[in-house]
């Protein structure tokens, strides 16, 4: 929902928008002002979508009141002055509403700007991470969600990945891969140590029985000392 607030100097203006914001439920209008001072203050204090704002104001134009505000908020103008259109738009307004303007006209305006908010805070996809391990004297970019198990064996590992029967072979002691896959993996906390010969993928596990873990075929012992903290994954 866009949070919103309007500025105007005329009180049956202010009652119009309330009217208009009250029957679109994409809006919650938070509050309307007469004063400018205490709509910047507003602005500055608390969280703010879109601003509804009169042109015409006897102690502030809403040019240079638009001027005054964080960037980041949107503006549809209001006004009875055609000519100040031209203007408004130079501003990056989201829209410009020449009064008295109906509800169908207003509808517009808000579906403008429902639609740049939601572009604007649309997330974006979830970057793919990768760990990257030499081994056999190549450098190999490894998916992390790709990764099954590390399987620990003196100081070599074995990455055990999907979709290929032969493991990646890397001089490494398993301290130092858990390094890497947490700062790869950016705290999401994909891979836990569950022996001390073994690092799994937690999302990989198929089932776990007698201290036993089955993964892609393959059955991976509980150590004793990881056994506590492997279970309480279960419970987050």
């Amino acid at each position: 929902m866009i949070r919103a607030i309007a500025l105007d100097d005329e009180p049956p203006a202010l009652r119009v928008l309330t009217h208009f914001c009250s029957q679109i439920q994409a809006i919650d209008l938070q509050k309307t002002f007469l004063r400018p001072d205490e709509a910047l203050d507003h602005l500055h204090q608390s969280p703010t979508d879109l601003l509804f704002l009169d042109i015409n104001m006897p102690s502030v134009s809403g040019i240079d009141f638009h001027k005054a505000i964080p960037e980041q908020i949107m503006v549809i103008f209001t006004t009875a002055y055609a000519e100040y259109a031209v203007e408004g738009f130079t501003l990056n307004a989201v829209d410009y509403l020449l009064k008295p303007f109906t509800f169908e006209r207003f509808q517009q305006a808000v579906h403008k700007a429902n639609e740049y908010h939601q572009f604007r805070n649309q997330t974006e996809p979830a970057k793919e991470a990768y760990l990257y391990i030499r081994a056999d004297y190549t450098l190999h970019k490894i998916a992390l969600s790709d990764i099954l198990f590390i399987e620990g064996l003196d100081d070599y590992l074995k990455i055990h990945i999907r979709s290929t029967t032969r493991p990646i072979v890397a001089r490494m002691t398993m301290k130092t891969m858990l390094q890497k896959l947490q700062e790869a993996d950016k705290g999401n906390e994909r891979f836990i140590r569950v022996h001390r010969s073994y690092i799994v993928a937690f999302s990989r596990i198929e089932q776990v029985r007698n201290r036993i873990i089955t993964l892609a075929g393959e059955e991976i012992p509980i150590g004793l000392s990881y056994e506590t903290e492997f279970f309480k994954r279960f419970q987050r």
